[in-house]
């Protein structure tokens, strides 16, 4: 169960022009020893801030009583700019973990991403000394190149369904197993690319990842 937050609408400055936002930040007060960035899917195929799996990894991250940053990718919802098929996202990523680092000066920040947003976000996050863990949720080994993570070091968490018909599991298996570092691989039994009917269980990856790294 998510613990009480404050939500905040806005938009960030980003390199194409404006990008619609929403920050959840923990009505505690308390300073976070950690604060998240969950980047969405594909925007050409229907991908925004509100996909159910975002939605989710930014629950259970808000659960954990972390500040939680989300927002559309140029081109998506209400952000301006056009698709740039990858290579001007990075820069509204680096806008998001702009945005974090001003707000919670010299606090570490996890980056999550799903399918497109893992691809975008993890290649921002593993060149970017502000983030210290990373989450990749259905990644599109199929027909991405992720090959930029043999060089990152930093402790990843890959969770992938079973059923995943963007990402065949065991590429996505063997690639964690490769990569240098602390690498965790979570495998989901009959779920497919969107995790649908098993939330859940993408819940539970999550929080014992990230409660046991921080316990």
């Amino acid at each position: 169960m998510s613990k009480p937050h404050e939500s905040r609408n806005l938009f960030l400055e980003g390199p194409a022009g404006r990008l619609e936002a929403i920050f959840w930040k923990p009505a505690s007060g308390v300073q976070p020893q950690l604060v998240a960035l969950v980047c969405h899917p594909h925007p050409l195929f229907g991908g925004t801030m509100h996909n159910k799996v975002v939605y989710q990894a930014a629950k259970s991250l808000d659960a954990l009583g972390l500040p939680v940053l989300r927002f559309n990718f140029r081109g998506a919802g209400m952000s301006a700019g056009k698709h740039d098929q990858g290579r001007g996202e990075q820069g509204d990523v680096r806008v998001a973990l702009d945005f974090l680092a001003a707000e919670f000066a010299g606090v570490p920040i996890l980056l999550a991403g799903f399918s497109f947003g893992s691809w975008v976000g993890l290649r921002v996050g593993c060149g970017d000394e502000r983030v210290v863990e990373l989450i990749a949720l259905g990644t599109p080994v199929n027909n991405t190149d992720f090959s930029f993570l043999q060089s990152c070091e930093k402790p990843k968490l890959f969770v992938h369904g079973a059923n995943d018909k963007f990402g065949d599991v065991k590429k996505v298996e063997a690639l964690a197993k490769s990569l240098p570092g602390e690498n965790r691989f979570v495998r989901i039994e009959q779920a497919d690319h969107f995790f649908a009917g098993k939330l859940d269980q993408l819940n539970h990856a999550i929080t014992e990842w990230l409660r046991v790294r921080h316990e």
